[in-house]
């Protein structure tokens, strides 16, 4: 498998599994079966023109849409089984994890796996994940209403199902970092890409740049380090379809947008919440200085 480890802010990066050799159907899981049929059902309902089920789909996605995108990439990393266990350790599943160097150093990558993997990541997936299974009996009773399934309790199935497959992931990369068994590689496609998304210029326009000082002047404006003191956007939701299309990952797409728009929100509100702040303290102090 491959993981990429892509900074969205300058202090917040998003995290996914590109997995490169697909299952065989023996090594195809009870749960993999489950999560492959619902997904197919879901398919069919959004299809629909109208009723119920293609409310449901559409009211569902925007709901989908809020789960944090840190969920999202975990859940993109297979479990921990035994033999792919084994195929690590003895190198025969290689794990690099790619990232754009120009963006991010290695040590920030480091650091920004092991917030991923870290007790504090593993444990709000465990609280949440019992906290869905005991919500569960309470919802049973309204399987009892006819005609609309028990959506109640199949959301909470779903979610105690995310938080476990979010752990699963958490611990995957514990596991491959406490052994030493990642490869960090940059990639120079990637820094092409948040040099477009920066500069607003084309891939054509940076691979035809073929004088060398024209390069390394789009790559210095592009080399916004992390961990600055005010947090920025790096990406826009736009870039998910351009970085997708460099790395061949189509799904990488709809993970970049949601991730851009989730900290593009919290950035906003933290900003407003500020604004707030100052001008109440501003308030005050007109009213101090008239008494």
């Amino acid at each position: 498998m491959r993981l990429f480890l892509l900074p969205v802010s300058t202090r917040q990066s998003l995290i996914y599994c590109q997995r490169l050799n697909k299952q065989i159907p023996s090594e195809t899981t009870f749960v993999d079966k489950i999560t492959t049929r619902a997904s197919d059902i879901w398919l069919k309902w959004e299809k629909a023109e109208s009723g119920w089920k293609k409310k449901v789909t559409s009211y569902g996605n925007k709901i989908l849409q809020t789960i944090p995108h840190e969920e999202w990439g975990l859940k993109s990393i297979p479990p921990l089984s035994k033999r792919r266990k084994e195929d690590e350790f003895t190198g025969r599943n290689n794990v690099d994890v790619v990232f754009p160097g120009s963006i991010i150093e290695e040590r920030g990558v480091e650091e920004a796996l092991r917030r991923y993997a870290g007790d504090e990541r593993q444990d709000f997936h465990k609280k949440r994940m019992w906290g869905s299974i005991i919500g569960m009996p309470v919802a049973a009773p309204l399987a009892l209403v006819p005609v609309i399934p028990n959506l109640p309790f199949f959301y909470l199935v779903f979610r105690a199902w995310s938080h476990w497959r979010a752990r699963s992931g958490s611990r995957h990369v514990r596991f491959l970092l406490d052994n030493r068994l990642i490869k960090l590689t940059t990639s120079r496609k990637l820094d092409l890409a948040y040099t477009e998304a920066s500069l607003d210029v084309s891939m054509i326009q940076l691979d035809q740049a073929a004088d060398q000082a024209l390069r390394e002047k789009f790559a210095e404006s592009s080399a916004i380090r992390m961990d600055t003191e005010a947090e920025k956007m790096l990406l826009t939701p736009s870039a998910g379809r351009s970085i997708a299309d460099i790395v061949q990952v189509p799904e990488l797409e709809e993970h970049i947008h949601r991730a851009v728009k989730q900290i593009e929100k919290a950035l906003r509100a933290k900003r407003e919440w500020k604004e707030e702040k100052e001008d109440l303290e501003r308030v005050n102090k007109d009213a101090e200085r008239r008494r």
